[in-house]
């Protein structure tokens, strides 16, 4: 795949992304609101801030001439209900929700940046303008991680691996 196909695939791929993550606030912060009001307020700037990276990666992909991923509603749908079942189960579940999405998510941008270093410098730029505000939202939710405890012993691996699953499709379809 030439640098610029491929600059373009990660883009549709991130922008899907974030409108996911969209999702999984916007239902966290429904449900939350009865079951962890505590971080109601947190979830509303991460919402925030992900509206503002699926604007970033649509101007950049407008700027292209791009449509959006084939993955983009799939994502929203998946984003809402990962994140309204999730919000159910309260604080914990929320928090290792975040933490394991925004890891695999990290991993993901930071390999983004490094393949397309050189190649496609104004996808890097788009990139990492978001970076840092992922890496405030892993930092933010793992605060709220107890050691041992039920939920993120079992979210964790699900929610990476399903997030691992959706970029893999992302980059596929």
């Amino acid at each position: 795949m030439k640098a610029k196909d491929f600059a373009g695939r990660v883009l549709k791929v991130n922008h899907a992304g974030e409108h996911g993550a969209v999702n999984i606030y916007a239902a966290q912060i429904l449900v939350a609101r009865w079951t962890a009001p505590s971080i109601v307020t947190t979830l509303q700037a991460f919402k925030a801030h992900e509206e503002s990276h699926r604007s970033i990666f649509w101007d950049e992909l407008q700027r292209r001439g791009f449509s959006r991923c084939r993955s983009y509603w799939l994502c929203g749908l998946g984003g809402f209900a990962l994140g309204s079942i999730t919000a159910l189960l309260g604080l914990q579940a929320i928090s290792a929700t975040t933490a394991a999405v925004e890891r695999v998510v990290l991993g993901h941008l930071k390999h983004q940046i490094h393949l397309l270093e050189g190649q496609d410098d104004a996808a890097v730029a788009a990139i990492a303008k978001i970076v840092a505000d992922e890496e405030q939202h892993l930092e933010q939710s793992v605060v709220h991680l107890a050691p041992g405890q039920f939920w993120p012993k079992v979210l964790t691996p699900v929610v990476a691996a399903s997030t691992q699953t959706v970029i893999w499709l992302g980059m596929r379809l």
